[in-house]
């Protein structure tokens, strides 16, 4: 798990995909880059077994709370769309959450900041 680049949390096994998989302002689109990205990352932990996931999505602070609460879950939905193609599971073996700005990485106060902040998380689940 750590030489994919995930890290233990205090809910088992996450990946941060802000380095990987940023979005624009506003934006719930993946890049063709993105997704083959995702894809290949979940082929490699399909492989090993790993048949469910949790999305979560997130983003900067920009915005309505509400707006920002469904434009992260949107985020969450386009890379579990992809995951599930990937790894070749279904769809329902991937559950999503939108977290909007709830809970930032890094500071909302630089541009940098904010582009860290849209991003997904990838958490490893039980059945």
């Amino acid at each position: 798990m750590q030489s994919a680049g995930f890290t233990e949390n205090m809910e088992g096994w996450g990946l941060g995909l802000s380095d990987k998989i940023l979005f624009g302002v506003n934006e719930s689109e993946l890049t063709a880059a993105s997704k083959a990205n995702i894809a290949n990352m979940a082929k490699n932990l399909s492989a090993t077994g790993i048949q469910h996931v949790r999305i979560d999505g997130h983003t900067d602070n920009y915005g309505k709370a509400d707006y920002n609460q469904q434009l992260s879950l949107k985020r969450a939905d386009a890379v579990a769309t992809q995951w599930a193609l990937g790894a070749d599971v279904p769809r329902t073996n991937i559950t999503t959450r939108g977290l909007g700005m709830s809970a930032p990485i890094a500071s909302n106060n630089s541009a940098q900041g904010r582009a860290q902040n849209r991003r997904v998380a990838i958490v490893i689940t039980s059945p």
